[in-house]
């Protein structure tokens, strides 16, 4: 099994998520999506498995600078053309263990999703 952790190298969060990772012995990849950039298919499956509300960074900078038209009646296409257009408007880390999408980080989800047990 392949994890995969998918973020911005230089977020607060993702520092938090690749040290609880790494003092935990998981082994995982670093996506970073900033640099990487997404794919249009890997993003709707993500939604097609948890949404595009838990996805979309609506508390970031990136998406509180966007014209209020942008804003404003957003649906899965129109969230997914914002954050293929700049990533760093999907919210961090997302962490793909091939069976669980986590979104954002908490110890407590990653214990639960059966991570650190090594």
């Amino acid at each position: 099994m392949t994890i995969t952790l998918f973020g911005i190298r230089n977020c607060d969060t993702m520092k938090k998520a690749r040290a609880w990772l790494d003092a935990h012995d998981v082994a995982y990849v670093f996506h970073d999506y900033k640099t990487a950039g997404i794919d249009d298919a890997r993003l709707r499956d993500w939604i097609g498995r948890v949404g595009w509300e838990p996805l979309l960074n609506r508390a970031g900078t990136t998406f509180r600078k966007l014209p209020e038209s942008d804003r404003v009646d957003l649906d899965a296409d129109k969230a997914v053309a914002l954050m293929l257009a700049q990533p760093s408007m999907i919210k961090r880390p997302v962490l793909d263990t091939g069976e669980t999408l986590l979104v954002g980080f908490k110890p407590e989800r990653y214990e639960a999703a059966g991570l650190g047990n090594a």
